[in-house]
């Protein structure tokens, strides 16, 4: 024990000597469990260094990820009133920007500071001159508030919410500071999914998507909307702008080809022709290019940017007399994947782009076509590999837990506002098919309502009120089947069987939203959590044999009570679960992924159309 202590005082010294604190002093070999992309984050100056935007691209940018000064705590000035920034110490902690301090990554691995404190230094290139500058930000859990050379820019609330700032006026010549406070109770009171204090995981905060500066004109395209109608082979576009008076131009693309082009005033909607449209769909995820231009009334071009869309639509019809999603007009029966997103490195943030995709991939080569991203918000590169992919997207919106105390209408009230940011952020996504507004009815209020209101609100995408209602919380009374949406939605995780799942009706169709949760124990690729799952096999290949023998029992529920969807749960082992496809540090593929492939696509198939 003495020889341990002498030894742990030496390498703290070292440490401590050399200047190395926080993420600084990290090495490969003291993670938990590390990924095959843990090394790689740990070795980027700037992780995670792809544009964060993809479709609203500019090429001028610059990324702030990487190493920032760093301290928290409750002790600490609490952000959200803060009117002048807290002085950091000379030898602050370094954290690894944008993983949370609860993660490994971060190189801080604490939990529960509440007032979370980041700084750094910048210098606008020389090229900038004349630019506005906005300062971005994929996501900051839960309240940010941003300061520029000591002046205070703004304050934004939503842990799941990109936002931007425009801080041109707060510059100076040369190097600027930031400093960026994050406020984070862990209270239940706003949305939060399983990262909330009844949630089963590692619990984050702060920081945790990517934060970078881009200039732009004074009057610039500050967002789009576009929606696919293939009814009438056109796509709905509206540009906002600061000018409404000024004049967008938009050009369709396929490659280098020009398909079709249009234009109107900014803030006005209008539509751009698509002949013939080469459709989107899991089997040929073809997405067409967008080239955009705003121009003043001479001509002049203020801004230009690319994106890209797809053109699919979907809906609901009576197939054989059961109603059922479809895609372009055909039933397609989605078989899906419940995606936590999370990492035993990064916990909320993925360590690198090519880890953010593996997951997509795994169940894109294991014959899935949809995933249903349970009750989180991913950064908007996550949608993109969708889309490029070809995976169809259930988006729950992550819940509240506490929506009936004292202040429930503030707390209802904000989370209707991230919902609609939610809807407003990731619309022009064409994998997202679905809104899923509640899960097992967590923190579940005014469903009904909800529910049509995010029909009303975009009504080109299905909606699954409430996931699960069958369940119940346990702390707070279920709100139940909402009764409305385009589906009747139970969760099941016992035997497949007849009355395991619902029954459409002449409104909805029938999803088994979550099923599953097999087991299987993989000694030195687990979290050091007692590991559990809703069964537990004994083996590789009886786990496979067990899903094969399950989806031929669903075939059975889609032929003859009509089912139309169901979600195993789930894609990778989520710390003390391990009912994944493959193992949280994703090095185990714990399924036979080519026995699951052809289940999974002889069930689809024996659900489509014959010539």
């Amino acid at each position: 024990m003495k020889k341990n202590l002498i030894a742990r005082f030496v390498l703290f010294a070292i440490i401590a000597f050399s200047g190395m604190r926080g993420a600084d002093a990290q090495a490969l070999s003291g993670f938990t469990l590390p990924t095959p992309w843990t090394e790689a984050a740990l070795e980027a100056e700037v992780p995670l260094p792809e544009y964060p935007r993809p479709q609203l691209v500019r090429p001028r940018w610059l990324n702030l990820n990487g190493m920032w000064s760093y301290m928290g705590g409750k002790e600490l000035p609490n952000p959200v009133q803060a009117t002048t920034v807290p002085a950091f110490p000379k030898n602050a902690e370094k954290i690894r920007v944008p993983f949370p301090p609860e993660a490994e990554l971060s190189g801080i691995v604490r939990k529960d500071e509440t007032n979370l404190w980041y700084k750094r230094s910048f210098t606008i290139p020389k090229d900038w001159k004349g630019d506005r500058v906005m300062l971005n930000f994929g996501a900051v859990d839960r309240i940010a508030t941003v300061f520029v050379d000591g002046k205070k820019v703004g304050t934004h609330t939503g842990g799941y919410d990109a936002f931007s700032m425009d801080i041109t006026d707060y510059l100076k010549s040369g190097e600027n500071e930031l400093i960026v406070g994050a406020y984070d109770p862990n209270d239940g009171k706003a949305a939060c999914g399983k990262n909330g204090p009844r949630g089963d995981y590692v619990y984050t905060s702060g920081i945790w998507q990517t934060v970078w500066l881009e200039p732009v004109a004074k009057k610039h395209i500050a967002g789009i909307q576009l929606t696919p109608d293939v009814t009438n082979s056109r796509l709905r576009i509206e540009v906002s702008s600061s000018n409404p008076d000024l004049r967008v131009v938009a050009t369709a693309l396929d490659g280098t080809k020009e398909v079709s082009s249009g234009q109107a005033n900014s803030d006005t909607p209008f539509y751009l022709s698509v002949p013939a449209a080469h459709l989107w769909s899991p089997d040929d995820p073809f997405l067409y290019g967008l080239r955009l231009e705003l121009k003043d009334k001479k001509g002049k071009i203020l801004d230009k940017a690319t994106s890209y869309f797809g053109m699919r639509e979907v809906g609901l019809k009576k197939i054989d007399g059961v109603l059922r999603p479809t895609l372009n007009g055909e039933f397609l029966f989605h078989i899906g994947l419940l995606d936590q997103g999370y990492w035993p490195d990064g916990a909320f943030t993925a360590p690198t782009d090519e880890a953010l995709r593996y997951d997509i991939e795994l169940a894109r080569r294991a014959g899935f076509n949809v995933i249903r991203k349970h009750i989180k918000v991913e950064p908007q590169r996550w949608y993109h590999h969708c889309d490029s992919i070809g995976l169809m997207v259930w988006q729950d919106m992550p819940n509240l837990w506490e929506p009936d105390g004292e202040d429930s209408v503030a707390v209802r009230t904000q989370f209707r506002d991230e919902l609609k940011t939610m809807i407003d952020q990731h619309r022009n996504s064409p994998s997202i098919v679905m809104w899923v507004p509640f899960n097992e009815n967590w923190g579940a209020f005014d469903a009904t309502e909800i529910t049509d209101w995010v029909k009303a609100y975009d009504p080109s995408r299905m909606v699954n009120g409430l996931s699960g209602y069958n369940y119940a919380p346990g702390y707070r009374k279920a709100y139940g089947d909402p009764g409305n949406g385009d589906f009747v939605d139970l969760h099941h995780y016992g035997r497949i069987e007849p009355k395991a799942v619902p029954r459409p009706d002449d409104r909805r169709a029938a999803s088994l939203g979550e099923f599953g949760g097999k087991g299987l124990f993989v000694r030195n690729h687990m979290w050091p959590v007692r590991n559990d799952a809703y069964e537990m096999m004994i083996s590789r290949d009886q786990l496979s044999d067990t899903y094969v023998m399950m989806l031929n029992e669903i075939e059975q529920l889609i032929r003859y009570f009509g089912l139309s969807t169901a979600i195993y749960t789930q894609t990778t082992d989520v710390e003390h679960e391990i009912n994944g496809l493959v193992t949280y540090d994703r090095k185990v593929e714990k399924m036979d992924i080519d026995k699951v492939r052809d289940i999974n696509r002889a069930v689809i198939d024996s659900t489509r159309k014959k010539e």
